[in-house]
């Protein structure tokens, strides 16, 4: 026997942008459900630092690039969803941090009085007395700055619960070629003894967007890998969320930090040691992150610390060089959406895009209610990366 079911569009890939594309349609009447492979909060935004990004550190070379100027306007959509008053509803989630920071360990010159001579920076950061410094910084061994940047960290497993729990009941587990497409009529799907009909298809699978568009026999939009190596300090830690700003344009350190429990907290280390640490091994690579963390901090005892780390690729839209993409990318094309964020902050503005290319092409919601797909299940949450470490060093 052979289950028929029609809805208006079906979203692949349960991280943030799959997700809140999700809420942003089924908000607008759109019959939409999501389907994953995964965990829902997938391998991009389960391993995200949480930052939303006010673009300080896109134009930490004293002026405002590209990137800086369109991720500007996130850290106040994100506050408003955070207070209840915008689309989502995030009231719910953690804030681990309402700021976020900028230090440096010498004297910034030129580089920052360039920095706060535009109006648009001075919007976005301030420069602190000692007594507003975080309690890591408040030691005669520091001798250098810090800076307050209006960029709230959020706990991302909260936020990925969030949306699940508001959105999850169209959300469904599927294997990895469970779904059969026809390329040829790319609504038509079939999972299993279902057959799926759906006036547009949204591909938000991140990394798993390439094979994706490769099973629709398509070789466009081509998608480009960034390669990290994350590191993660676990022990008696104190909070922080914070760049060190160092002689490039990019942070050299940026930390987050995430509470445990039992005096431990989770320190997320990225900036540039990540970006060059993806030549070297495990060992290397935490190696490099001690030396990093006692060059830059040498009165934090880390004598009870544990390490690890974790590599990620950041699956985005292919450009020129492999450098980093500007914004979010969203394309339609002959029934098929293909979407990347570029960064977590960049959600709600993706979900737009999807939503425009959807009204550009006079699809509208249908009007019937979204179908229960029985015999498929719901996939679970996204483990924080943490939570995976098999052995901590």
């Amino acid at each position: 026997m052979t289950d028929r079911a029609s809805v208006d569009v079906v979203i692949f890939g349960g991280g943030i942008a799959g997700l809140w594309t999700l809420a942003r349609l089924r908000r607008a009447g759109f019959a939409a459900i999501l389907l994953e492979t995964g965990g829902l909060g997938g391998v991009q935004t389960i391993a995200a630092q949480g930052i939303i990004h006010g673009g300080a550190k896109y134009a930490l070379s004293g002026s405002l690039s590209e990137s800086a100027r369109a991720i500007g306007d996130m850290p106040r959509r994100w506050r408003a969803c955070l207070a209840g008053s915008g689309e989502p509803d995030l009231s719910r989630v953690r804030v681990l941090s309402r700021h976020q920071y900028l230090w440096s360990t010498e004297n910034l010159g030129s580089r920052m009085a360039g920095f706060f001579a535009g109006r648009l920076m001075r919007s976005r950061m301030a420069s602190l007395q000692r007594d507003d410094w975080p309690g890591l910084f408040r030691t005669p061994q520091f001798q250098g700055n810090v800076y307050r940047l209006e960029e709230p960290v959020l706990d991302v497993p909260s936020l990925v619960a969030e949306l699940v729990r508001r959105h999850g009941e169209a959300c469904y587990a599927v294997g990895p070629g469970q779904v059969r497409f026809d390329p040829a009529r790319p609504g038509r799907l079939a999972l299993g003894c279902l057959n799926l009909r759906a006036r547009r298809l949204v591909l938000c699978a991140g990394a798993g967007n390439e094979a994706l568009l490769r099973r629709l026999g398509r070789e466009t939009p081509r998608m480009q890998r960034r390669p990290l190596h994350m590191l993660m300090a676990r022990g008696p830690l104190p909070g922080l969320h914070a760049h060190c700003l160092g002689a490039s344009a990019n942070p050299r350190l940026t930390v987050t930090s995430y509470p445990l429990g039992g005096g431990e907290v989770v320190w997320h280390l990225g900036g540039q040691v990540a970006e060059s640490g993806v030549e070297r091994d495990e060992a290397a690579q935490i190696a490099a992150g001690k030396a990093e963390l006692a060059a830059l901090l040498p009165w934090l005892d880390l004598s009870q610390v544990r390490w690890a780390a974790r590599r990620i690729d950041r699956a985005e839209i292919a450009t020129p060089g492999g450098r980093r993409p500007d914004a979010w990318f969203v394309r339609s094309d002959a029934g098929v959406i293909t979407a990347w964020p570029t960064k977590l902050a960049f959600a709600p503005c993706l979900a737009d895009a999807v939503a425009a290319c959807l009204e550009g092409e006079g699809v509208t919601p249908g009007g019937g209610e979204t179908p229960r797909l029985e015999g498929l299940s719901r996939p679970p949450l996204a483990r924080p990366p943490w939570e995976e470490v098999g052995a901590w060093s």
